[in-house]
């Protein structure tokens, strides 16, 4: 199965909001944006991608829900024990009985501190990236999936085009020896029959496409095999595509009708088609 390396994917666990965007990329690239109190996962969230994405640009970002995190208040009691202890001492040099009350003590700096749950918000965003990965995993496939077909279509356009050619290219070859003939009787000049067997001959070789006909078809045939692979083949294909373009051009030069010129104008549209879709393909 092939794989898009166009992707998206969001997931949200508690208070860790993850966005994993993937674009094409000769190689596996990936980059994170989070809080820096988060960076030291950085490590251990990359090797999640380990086995599952070979190839692209991957930019993780990572928002942190603030409502969503849970906070501790915890009571400085030192400092309350120190207040509380002046608050007496000023009582007796002052006869003042009233110490105050708790809340004007709370709202002292320092008495209270708030924290948030660090070990929670690490758990949140560990669990909601495995999440957010497999949803770009299975993203990537999907989009695969809608590829191979699409290039699979093009492969049969590829396959009835040059069926065509095969059908006319002995006709287009026995109409090219006529005018060859036509042209010589109309000259009125003797020539030896042996060297018009020589020119017929060399007009038959240069006419004849069938060496890259079947070469088109063995590279449809290998381009079918990859599809069918379950690894990375964005770059073979790539390759193949290349190979499909050399010979339709080398076609194209061999055109001797003007339908033989169309019809190689028709298998370079197809393959650019193809090649425009695998630089998405990883």
């Amino acid at each position: 199965m092939i794989r898009s390396m166009t992707a998206f994917s969001r997931h949200e666990h508690g208070a860790a909001v993850w966005e994993i965007r993937s674009v094409n990329h000769r190689y596996l690239d990936v980059s994170f944006r989070m809080p820096e109190k988060l960076r030291h996962l950085e490590t251990e969230l990359k090797s999640q991608f380990k086995d599952k994405v070979q190839r692209g640009k991957i930019e993780c970002s990572l928002k942190v829900n603030e409502s969503e995190l849970k906070t501790r208040i915890s009571i400085n009691q030192d400092l309350v024990q120190d207040l509380h202890f002046a608050m007496g001492q000023v009582a007796e040099i002052t006869g003042m009985e009233d110490r105050g009350d708790i809340l004007s003590l709370l709202r002292w700096p320092d008495v209270l501190t708030t924290e948030e749950s660090g070990d929670e918000l690490i758990m949140d965003a560990q669990q909601s990236f495995a999440l957010a990965v497999d949803q770009l995993v299975e993203m990537r496939e999907r989009e695969g999936k809608e590829l191979a077909g699409l290039l699979d279509r093009r492969l049969i356009d590829i396959e009835t085009t040059v069926e065509k050619l095969r059908e006319e290219t002995p006709a287009i070859i026995a109409h090219q020896h006529e005018r060859l003939l036509k042209r010589l009787g109309d000259i009125d000049v003797e020539v030896e029959p042996g060297r018009v067997e020589q020119e017929l001959v060399i007009l038959a070789q240069k006419l004849d496409v069938a060496e890259e006909l079947d070469r088109l078809v063995t590279h449809v045939l290998e381009v079918r095999r990859n599809l069918k692979t379950d690894e990375p083949v964005g770059r073979r294909l790539d390759f193949l595509m290349q190979e499909l373009n050399r010979e339709a051009n080398t076609l194209s030069s061999k055109a001797a009708a003007t339908s033989t010129t169309m019809q190689a104008v028709d298998l370079k549209v197809s393959i650019e088609q193809m090649r425009e879709q695998i630089q998405n393909i990883e």
